[in-house]
């Protein structure tokens, strides 16, 4: 019995730095995380060039807008 447990002593930090290496090589878990960040900024990405498209789009409206304005009046 006072073997097991000495042995127990010498075992254990071994099978922790074993678990560790285990747990660094597994790469399940990294492929959803980097899926998520991508779609995040495709999304982005995406709101930025249609806000910009938007933006001139809009602002061209609006001088034509008051433009015709002073026209009018």
């Amino acid at each position: 019995m006072w073997r097991r447990i000495s042995e127990f002593f010498y075992r254990a930090p071994l099978m922790i730095t074993g678990s560790a290496r285990a747990f660094k090589k597994d790469e399940r878990g990294l492929s959803g995380v980097v899926v998520a960040i991508l779609l995040i900024l495709v999304a982005v990405l995406a709101i930025v060039l249609i806000w910009t498209f938007l933006n001139d789009m809009i602002r061209d409206l609006w001088n034509q807008i008051v433009g015709n304005a002073n026209t009018i009046s």
